[in-house]
């Protein structure tokens, strides 16, 4: 990316309305329920999915929160980092980015404990308890400085000969073993719940071996039964699931620079119709932490530079 120039960004900053922490904090947290319906009723969620491949480390709130406010963001950092950390000040006139910060708390309290013997009693233990607050942030964009070594995935380069690479290191991050086979049916790959390993269909093009097989290991991550081998009476239904897995692979996949624009959006907004909001949370966070986690051991175990697994 190269250096920004002196030109005020274009945030559109979350009106905070109220006076208390928590009034603010309540102000924030509609803003965003606005945000996840925005992702599917708008027919935004490839969109959504495209920002997620390059904020994967943060909430999925965060992620929306900061789409909402900046859609073009690429790398953002609190106002401290930025100088301490990479030498670079924000522009004057910027306007900041609002996210949500974890500051949770200890304290005590009474609760019903049960010994051996069934005598019940109470026993006053230290709890966690969960809290937020407003921080500022600003994206690369809203800087000027020194240059960053390496600004992620908007620098990929490359072809698929690095193939071979990405292949061996999605095998060793794989909680089932990838083989390839001839699929009967016209399918690219599944997973045997009861054998538990990973087909793939065998002949296919390399991007097409590679999606397929993030899809495949995504499924193994979040859908395996247990080890006796017995469906599970609850869990996501069978779209979910196949939601969860395609949005996994295709934000990885986006991450390494891997275009699969073959990918049907538009079945999302047929699967999040008549849903309620607790729902599409849930699925989105499984769907960020999952390509968090995919891509974070995939980044462990290549054996080449990111920059060369991205193809023409």
């Amino acid at each position: 990316m190269s250096e920004s120039n002196s030109t005020v960004s274009a945030v559109v900053p979350i009106a905070v309305m109220g006076t208390t922490q928590r009034e603010k904090i309540k102000c924030i947290i509609d803003k965003l329920e606005e945000g996840v319906r925005a992702v599917f009723a708008s027919g935004e969620y490839r969109e959504y999915l495209d920002f997620l491949s390059r904020f994967h480390h943060y909430s999925f709130r965060n992620v929306i929160l900061i789409k909402m406010q900046l859609p073009t963001a690429s790398l953002v950092a609190g106002y401290g980092d930025w100088v301490k950390k990479h030498h670079r000040w924000v522009k004057k006139g910027e306007k900041a980015i609002r996210i949500l910060a974890p500051t949770p708390y200890k304290k005590k309290q009474e609760q019903e404990v049960v010994d051996e013997h069934g005598n019940k009693f109470k026993e006053e233990v230290e709890v966690l308890v969960p809290c937020f607050k407003i921080v500022n942030v600003f994206d690369v964009s809203q800087t000027d400085g020194e240059p960053l070594p390496t600004l992620g995935v908007d620098e990929l380069e490359g072809t698929v000969e690095q193939y071979d690479a990405f292949m061996a290191a999605l095998e060793s991050v794989s909680p089932a073993p990838i083989g390839f086979e001839d699929i009967p049916g016209g399918s690219h790959g599944y997973y045997h719940h009861v054998e538990r390993r990973i087909a793939i269909q065998e002949g296919m093009p390399q991007l097409q071996t590679l999606k397929t097989g993030v899809h495949e290991v995504a499924h193994a991550v979040l859908h395996a039964w247990p080890e006796d081998g017995t469906m599970p009476k609850d869990g996501p239904d069978r779209n979910t699931k196949e939601v969860q897995a395609e949005s996994v692979a295709y934000t990885v996949c986006q991450h390494y620079g891997l275009e699969t624009s073959d990918y049907s959006f538009a079945y999302i907004a047929g699967w999040s119709s008549g849903r309620d909001i607790k729902e599409l949370k849930d699925s989105l966070d499984v769907i960020r932490q999952t390509a968090h986690d995919l891509i974070t051991k995939i980044d462990a175990a290549l054996d080449v530079p990111i920059g060369e697994i991205a193809h023409e």
